[in-house]
């Protein structure tokens, strides 16, 4: 193989990842012409062509889905070596990427990361929100604060707080549904819903965002669930009694094992737990009314 430039190697495998040339790009955050490039001269330098184009996509080009394998190897011992250096630089500054969800992007984090920032201002938080989870194995991010019943086994964190759910709507008499689409179709409530929790021809609306999904029930569009924290917070929203169950996950504080020690990471990372569970009764209100019960 050729001298090689081992960044063009996440452009191809995105490519292959994704099917499309568009959708690499906007996995990578980058625009369609330098993937096409990047693309393109990896595959002059290695005198082979790795994809068939078609109007469907981008696919392996069955003579080459050796050399894809080979490459993900590559990238796998190329980023393990960079965890491992990672772990061997000490000191508590630096940029650390921190990523969330939306709702807690904006209704939580930003008073946490200010107090960060004045413990430990020489840090840097790079604050990614994203409802969709990131591959901490690729160092997309250095830690996730996500709400899950587990973590993948590649992660390791904390159970900082419960997050529990509900019904809301707007003042006036709504009959239907706002439904959950895109990666909040995985959360405890949209699981509920698509396992026969709400009628198909009841949901009138879906959304990926609980921030948009509360903007629209506010409208008058529906009703929708919604995490505690969100809803209590939304004004012109009212709690209902309705036929869904109590339903929680868990918020945790994760980053990737190999990533576990690094001095920064470490830092942040137990700040944002202890700050987190001191906010546990906003993400689950219900919890401090049973423990002031006689």
């Amino acid at each position: 193989m050729h001298s090689e430039n081992w960044d063009d190697l996440r452009f191809v495998l995105a490519v292959a990842d994704h099917g499309s040339v568009s959708a690499a790009a906007r996995a990578l955050g980058v625009n369609h012409a330098t993937v096409l490039r990047r693309v393109a001269a990896f595959e002059e330098r290695q005198g082979a062509t790795l994809f068939d184009r078609t109007q469907a996509g981008y696919t392996v080009a069955s003579a080459q889905a050796h050399v894809i394998a080979a490459l993900r190897e590559v990238e796998s011992a190329t980023l393990a070596v960079r965890r491992a250096v990672e772990g061997t630089q000490a000191p508590v500054s630096g940029e650390v990427k921190v990523t969330s969800t939306d709702t807690v992007c904006q209704l939580i984090l930003p008073e946490i990361l200010e107090a960060l920032h004045c413990a430990e201002s020489r840090l840097r938080i790079n604050l990614i929100s994203s409802n969709a989870h990131l591959d901490m194995a690729r160092m997309d991010a250095d830690i996730a604060v996500r709400a899950a019943l587990s973590l993948p086994d590649d992660l390791i964190g904390v159970a900082a707080a419960s997050l529990s759910f509900a019904v809301y709507a707007s003042a006036e008499t709504v009959e239907g549904w706002l439904g959950l689409g895109g990666n909040l179709a995985g959360s405890a409530p949209g699981a509920w819903m698509s396992k026969g929790g709400v009628a198909a021809q009841d949901i009138v609306a879906v959304s990926d965002s609980f921030l948009t999904l509360a903007q629209m029930a506010q409208a008058g569009m529906g009703r929708c669930a919604l995490p505690r924290f969100v809803g209590d917070a939304t004004p012109g929203l009212r709690r209902l009694v309705s036929g869904m169950p109590p339903l929680k996950a868990t918020i945790w504080v994760a980053s990737h094992r190999d990533l576990e020690a690094v001095p920064r990471i470490r830092a942040v990372r137990e700040f944002l737990v202890e700050q987190i569970a001191a906010r546990a009764t906003l993400f689950a209100p219900e919890e401090e009314a049973a423990a002031r019960r006689p």
